[in-house]
């Protein structure tokens, strides 16, 4: 729960600071631009809303790791994904995009710290207790975060702690760790695929350069 808020902070905080042409630079998101990111983060703190005051009965079906499955790299073909720079090109001045996200993300942000831990939530067809959904965005924050800052040099990184978790649910859900050579930050940029390794880093993975990127969906 805390690495949620801390993750979640910093990255509203993050978008809080863009300004100018920081907007329609690209992001870590391949064909996405830094305004159809935070769109994009818009519905995430939507969905976070939801499923907060969607209970659900029955034992968990999935917990925070169990929550991320390993799906095929993306075609460009998701309705979706194609949907949401329409969505963010139509808000036409990105201050009004950064006052909704501020807006929605604040809600998000303080429905989460009213959660009871152990309430059960229901989520794409998964029964999780709020505690371990809520965690389990942490990967999305802390992923998207470095998304975001991708092409800013300037701006602030995810926060250490919350990097640091976000590295130990990938090796879990990949069933494997990382070289201890590589930073949070790089096992997560080459582990999802949003940096392609180097010599060295494969030289590192040695076989295990062979079962990346691991895309999670």
């Amino acid at each position: 729960m805390d690495h949620f808020s801390r993750s979640w902070t910093a990255l509203r905080a993050a978008v809080g600071e863009l300004s100018g042409q920081d907007w329609e630079r690209s992001s870590g998101c391949a064909g996405w631009l830094v305004r159809d990111l935070v769109c994009h983060l818009v519905i995430d703190a939507q969905d976070v809303l939801i499923t907060l005051v969607t209970p659900a009965d029955g034992e968990p079906t999935a917990d925070a790791v169990t929550y991320w499955k390993l799906v095929d790299p993306p075609t460009g073909d998701d309705p979706l994904d194609a949907l949401i720079p329409r969505l963010a090109a139509a808000y036409g001045d990105p201050a009004l995009l950064k006052f909704h996200f501020d807006d929605v993300g604040s809600a998000a942000g303080r429905a989460a710290e009213l959660a009871d831990p152990g309430l059960r939530v229901g989520t794409q067809d998964m029964v999780l207790t709020a505690g371990d959904y809520l965690s389990a965005y942490v990967m999305e924050w802390t992923l998207h975060h470095l998304d975001l800052v991708a092409h800013l040099p300037a701006a602030a990184a995810p926060p250490a702690e919350t990097l640091a978790a976000a590295r130990a649910s990938l090796e879990t859900i990949a069933g494997f760790p990382f070289p201890a050579s590589f930073s949070d930050t790089d096992a997560l940029l080459i582990g999802t695929g949003r940096r392609q390794p180097t010599d060295a880093d494969k030289a590192a993975l040695g076989d295990l350069a062979t079962r990346l990127p691991l895309v999670l969906g």
